[in-house]
């Protein structure tokens, strides 16, 4: 049975692609260490500068070389917020992690403070500012560890920036392996479900396969060949994460013949429409409607039935209707069409490949068993 041809149309169906972690953390630290540490520091020390020295320049930002002194006097909190609290924190050692950034920052910023004064002095600068950190420098060294008012607005600050930072780097880190976990998850769920469709179809077509061997039909050889081309399909095509739709419906061509053969009176119909060829669809994620159809359909006991199944591909839409006349015995809307294998596999298959982008609907009226698909496509 050859599809006619509309247009093309991709679609991903299986899971994203690994992706790459944020940059935002990253990008958020860059903005703290030049928002922060290059303008906000900057103006603290800028105001420490004006106190001391007779500065008179009239310029937006008078002795930008502070900036690099700002940036000299901030690196004692790298170590802090990049490996001991995220460290701490994911071994939820909060009380140490109290008492150890209480012991390091403190003693961390008197340090570097005064390693920052001393690299200053070798800083190509302006004759004051080179001047005032050459002859204050040992002055500086001596007061420096000793004036606690002097640290404490600049550890309060450091502390509270840059644990932002840190913060922001986990977040982001925990949601990152939190969509690993997931997609990994989602992987399992996926194998399980091929695993579980396998030997469900293979045990149907075996039983088919046995009644025709008991009635020695003539079909037998022909009905053996497809058999094989659908278990090479359902064997080795299903283990891909999507194949081309004109995969999928060269199986359903294959299996509806096969039907056809089995119940020769009935009318059996398959038909395509639209472009099959590049769209992408899960292997087997039509096949549990199908032989949900075959399995509870009048034909097994009449001529008088059929049934039909249409596969409709048009940009951005995939519909599948597949209609058969019910058993006699089977009574309207019966619950029991809703459960079995198949369709709970289908509706967890839906789930996982189309969240929220399909919709499957299963009704029966008039003597007859309706299941309709649709899947929106991005």
């Amino acid at each position: 049975m050859k599809t006619p041809q509309l247009g093309p149309m991709k679609t991903p169906t299986s899971p994203p692609a690994t992706d790459r972690p944020s940059r935002f953390p990253l990008v958020f630290e860059g903005l703290v260490w030049a928002l922060y540490v290059g303008l906000y520091k900057y103006n603290v020390f800028m105001q420490e500068a004006v106190r001391l020295l007779p500065i008179r320049e009239r310029t937006n930002l008078p002795y930008p070389q502070l900036m690099l002194f700002a940036l000299l006097a901030t690196l004692y909190i790298l170590p802090f917020y990049r490996g001991l609290l995220p460290w701490l924190l994911r071994r939820r050692r909060y009380a140490l992690l109290g008492l150890g950034a209480l012991v390091y920052l403190w003693w961390g910023i008197k340090l570097n403070m005064v390693l920052a004064h001393g690299l200053f002095q070798y800083l190509p600068s302006p004759p004051k500012l080179a001047a005032y950190y050459h002859q204050n420098y040992l002055e500086q060294a001596a007061i420096l560890l000793h004036r606690a008012q002097y640290y404490l607005s600049l550890l309060f600050t450091d502390l509270l920036a840059f644990s932002c930072v840190a913060f922001v780097r986990l977040a982001f880190q925990q949601e990152y392996r939190r969509r690993h976990l997931e997609k990994d998850h989602l992987a399992l769920q996926m194998e399980q479900l091929k695993a579980q469709l396998q030997p469900h179809f293979l045990f149907n077509t075996l039983n088919s396969i046995y009644g025709l061997s008991l009635a020695g039909s003539p079909e037998t050889p022909r009905f053996i060949l497809l058999l094989s081309e659908l278990m090479r399909y359902v064997l080795y095509d299903s283990g891909k994460a999507s194949i081309d739709l004109a995969e999928e419906v060269a199986f359903l061509e294959n299996y509806f013949e096969l039907e056809q053969r089995k119940y020769a009176g009935a009318r059996v119909q398959f038909r395509a429409v639209g472009d099959v060829r590049s769209v992408q669809v899960p292997p087997l994620l039509l096949l549990p409607l199908v032989e949900n159809s075959f399995k509870h359909g009048r034909h097994h006991f009449s001529d008088d039935a059929s049934v039909a199944a249409t596969l409709t591909a048009t940009p951005g839409r995939l519909h599948f209707l597949i209609e058969n006349d019910m058993l006699p015995e089977a009574p309207a809307a019966s619950p029991k069409r809703n459960g079995g294998i198949g369709l709970q596999n289908i509706r967890q298959r839906l789930e996982l490949y189309y969240p929220g982008a399909y919709t499957l609907q299963l009704s029966e009226q008039d003597g007859r068993y309706r299941a309709e698909l649709t899947l929106r496509l991005a």
